[in-house]
């Protein structure tokens, strides 16, 4: 069974994962910035931007068959676990600054939380701030090209598994980057994802 959601906030269901237009306060990164009142956004939105999602069992990750699908699926071959958190990370804060700083990758971003919480940060096709609140089960791949930044929340904790094609490569380029090969894929596939929907209607 495919654990992937299509909606948006539903409180009476835990394994869908929740996502928010940001508001424009400069008040600390790890805080939830909520507009007023919230705008909720759908999965399906998130899909129409490249944004995948699954909800896995964290607590199985070694054993789990859905993981190891996803993986053969899409060619996930190199996996790593990363704890993020102010005692086992040197120079934290200056880590978290520069995961906050708008960037892209070449390649896709996988991450799947297996402990703690964070938000991902990205931009929808008008250049609004969507926020993406992970938590432990949530498995999400950001498109390569997408302009997005990370931080924690208020806890400080998020245990991570960084999952890639290959030998990995984490360099951020950071914006702008209009001209960057990724970045004009990244911008002709949402082009050809409003034409697709164009025909349908």
């Amino acid at each position: 069974m495919s654990s992937y959601h299509s909606s948006g906030r539903l409180s009476d269901n835990p394994m869908a994962i929740e996502a928010w237009f940001m508001d424009e306060s400069r008040e600390d990164k790890r805080l939830p910035h909520h507009r007023s009142p919230p705008e909720f956004v759908s999965l399906d939105y998130l899909a129409e931007l490249g944004v995948l999602y699954w909800h896995l069992n964290p607590k199985d990750y070694e054993n789990d068959e859905e993981l190891q699908k996803i993986r053969e699926d899409r060619g996930y071959n190199y996996m790593d676990l990363l704890d993020l958190c102010p005692e086992k990370v040197q120079n934290y804060e200056e880590k978290l600054k520069n995961f906050y700083t708008e960037h892209i990758h070449g390649d896709e971003e996988i991450r799947y939380c297996l402990e703690g919480s964070g938000y991902f940060d990205v931009r929808d096709k008008n250049d609004r701030w969507i926020r993406i609140w992970i938590n432990a089960g949530d498995l999400i791949v950001l498109p390569a090209g997408i302009y997005h930044r990370f931080t924690l929340n208020t806890s400080n904790y998020i245990k991570l598994m960084r999952l890639f094609v290959g030998e990995p490569v984490w360099t951020a380029f950071n914006r702008p980057q209009e001209e960057h090969p990724a970045r004009k894929e990244y911008i002709k596939s949402l082009v050809e994802k409003v034409g697709v929907a164009l025909e349908a209607h």
